[in-house]
C-alpha cells in the first residue's frame, strides 16, 4: 500500500491531502500529522455568543480562482460580502478607503485626496514627471522606493494600514516584487512611473464581480470537509520530531525525543512526504536532510498578532462601514495613540450575520512591535475596547469576549524573499518524493496557498507514478 505522510494540517496540508486522495485514489494511505490539538492552521472558526465566527483567516480573494474552486469543488456556500465599504484613519481623521489604487499606490493624485494633505497630493501628482523609474533584476525595497517617488505621506497614511492587514508588517521592511509583482511587471514593461504602472493594473471599468468571499457557516468547515473527503488518518497533538531518508522512502519519528524512561522511538515510515508547516518548523525538519532549503527557511522573519473578538448586545449601532484601517502611529483628537492596527464590522460586513449578536474583531499587532500584544488576555480587551469606543463611539458591555493569539502567523515577504524562495524549490526539487508547500512560499492568502498545495499533491503523486 502506498503511503503519504502530510505535516500540518492546515489548509495547505489539507488541500494537499485531499488532492492526494483524487490523485492516488481509495488505496492509498495517507496520514496527516498536525502538532496542536486541533487541524486547520489559521483557518479556526469558533462560537462566540452562539455563533459560528472565524478567529483567524474571516476571508478569501476571490478574483484569484484556487480558493473559490476549492470551497465549490467541496460542495458549500460562497456569500461574499455586502456594500459596506471600509475606511481608514489616517493623518488624525477617518476617512473612506480611497479605490484606485493598487494596494495603495494610487493610479492618479485624485484618487488620494481625500486621504493626503495638500502637500501630499501633490506629491503623489509629482510622481509622473519624475526620472523614469528603471527596476534592478533582483527585488527592491518597497517602503524607501515609494517615499522616494510619493513622499512619506501617501506611505504612512495608506500603504502601510494596507500592507499591515495582510502581512502585519509596513513598506519599509517588504520588496515591491514579492508583495506588489504586478506593478514590477508593469514597470518591466514600460510605464515609466509607479503611477501609471498602477493604472495599468486596474480595470478600464469598474468590475461587478466580488473581490472577497467566504462560507456562511465559518472556513473551519472548509477544514472539516477537506479532512473528510481526503479520507486522511489525522493524527493531532503529535509533533514530527525528525524525517530522515530511509533508502527509497522515508522515516518520521514522532512525538518527543527518547529518554532514558522512554527509550523507543515512535516511527512511521511513508513513501513520499509533504511539508506543510511554518518556517520555523521546516527549518528544523530540513536541517540535516536538505541544509538549503532549511537555511533559506530560517532567514524568513515572522510577525505576530492578536484577533480580539467582540460579541455587543443585539441592537448596538455601528458605523456604516464594514471596517476601519489604523495607520501606524495614528492618534485619537486628544493625541492618544491606538493599540488596534484595525477592526472589522462583521455585522455590517457579511449579511449572514446580520441579526442576533452584533459581532466585531480587533486586529492587533505589527511587524517588530509586540506592544499590547504583552498584555494578557483582559488587558488587550480593554485595550481594544477603548479603542474601538475612541473610534465608533461604542461603549456597550459585550455579551462575550475571545482573544486569539497568532504567534510568529505571518511570513514577512522581504526583499529577499524571492530568492528565498527559489533556493528551497531548487532545493526540494533533487529530493524525489518530498514537496513542500505553505505560506511562506508564494503569498500568505488562502488562495496561494491551496496553490502551493496542489503543486505539492501533483510532485508527489507523479513521483509515486514513476
Amino acid at each position: 500500500m502506498t503511503r503519504v505522510a502530510v505535516v500540518g494540517a492546515g489548509i495547505s496540508g489539507l488541500t494537499a491531502a485531499y488532492r492526494l486522495r483524487q490523485l492516488l485514489g481509495a488505496g492509498a494511505e495517507i496520514v496527516v500529522f498536525e502538532k496542536t490539538r486541533t487541524p486547520g492552521g489559521k483557518l479556526r472558526t469558533t462560537e462566540l455568543a452562539g455563533v459560528p465566527y472565524d478567529v483567524g483567516a474571516e476571508a478569501f480573494l476571490a478574483r484569484r480562482p484556487e480558493m473559490l474552486a476549492l470551497v465549490r469543488e467541496l460542495g458549500l456556500g460562497v456569500v461574499h460580502p455586502t456594500g459596506a465599504r471600509a475606511k481608514i484613519h489616517a493623518g488624525g481623521t477617518v476617512t473612506g478607503l480611497p479605490p484606485g489604487t493598487v494596494m495603495g499606490v494610487p493610479a492618479s493624485a485624485e484618487s488620494v485626496a481625500g486621504v493626503l494633505s495638500e502637500a501630499g497630493r501633490r506629491a503623489v501628482e509629482a510622481e509622473v514627471s519624475l526620472p523614469e523609474l528603471r527596476l534592478p533584476s533582483g527585488d527592491v525595497p518597497l517602503g524607501p522606493l515609494l517615499r522616494e517617488r510619493f513622499g512619506d505621506e501617501l506611505v504612512d497614511r495608506l500603504v502601510d494600514p494596507l500592507l499591515g492587514g495582510v502581512y502585519a508588517g509596513g513598506a519599509d521592511g517588504l520588496g515591491l516584487r514579492a508583495t506588489m509583482p504586478g506593478l514590477a511587471a508593469a514597470v518591466a514593461a514600460g510605464a515609466g512611473s509607479l503611477t501609471a504602472a498602477a493604472a495599468s493594473q486596474l480595470p478600464a471599468s469598474p468590475s461587478s464581480a466580488p473581490v472577497f468571499g467566504t462560507v456562511p457557516g465559518g472556513l473551519g468547515t472548509v477544514v472539516d470537509r477537506l479532512t473528510e473527503l481526503s479520507g486522511a488518518d489525522l493524527r493531532t497533538g503529535l509533533p514530527v520530531c525528525d524525517i530522515e531518508r530511509n533508502g527509497t522512502s522515508w522515516r518520521l519519528r514522532i512525538g518527543a525525543a527518547p529518554t532514558a524512561h522512554a527509550p523507543a522511538e515512535n516511527t512511521i515510515d511513508a513513501d513520499a512526504v509533504v511539508l506543510a508547516v511554518p518556517a520555523p518548523s521546516a527549518r528544523r525538519l530540513l536541517a540535516d536532510l536538505v541544509p538549503a532549503a532549511s537555511a533559506a527557511f530560517g532567514e524568513v522573519e515572522l510577525a505576530s498578532m492578536a484577533v480580539v473578538a467582540l460579541a455587543l448586545p443585539p441592537g448596538t449601532e455601528l458605523p456604516a462601514a464594514s471596517g476601519i484601517l489604523i495607520g501606524q502611529g495614528e492618534r485619537d483628537a486628544a493625541g492618544v495613540p491606538y493599540a488596534a492596527k484595525a477592526f472589522t464590522f462583521s455585522s455590517r460586513k457579511w449579511a449572514h450575520f446580520g441579526t442576533g449578536p452584533v459581532l466585531v474583531r480587533g486586529s492587533v499587532g505589527r511587524f517588530g512591535e509586540l506592544g499590547a500584544l504583552k498584555a494578557d488576555d483582559v488587558e488587550l480587551v480593554r485595550v481594544v475596547r477603548d479603542d474601538l469606543a475612541r473610534l465608533t463611539g461604542i461603549t456597550a458591555e459585550p455579551v462575550e469576549t475571545l482573544v486569539t493569539r497568532w504567534g510568529g502567523g505571518l511570513p514577512q515577504y522581504g526583499t529577499g524573499h524571492l530568492e528565498r524562495v527559489e533556493r528551497i524549490e531548487k532545493a526540494i526539487a533533487g529530493i524525489p518524493g518530498l514537496a513542500v508547500a505553505g505560506a511562506t512560499l508564494h503569498g500568505v492568502g488562502l488562495p496561494a496557498c491551496v496553490a502551493t498545495a496542489e503543486a505539492a499533491a501533483q510532485r508527489v503523486a507523479a513521483h509515486l507514478s514513476a
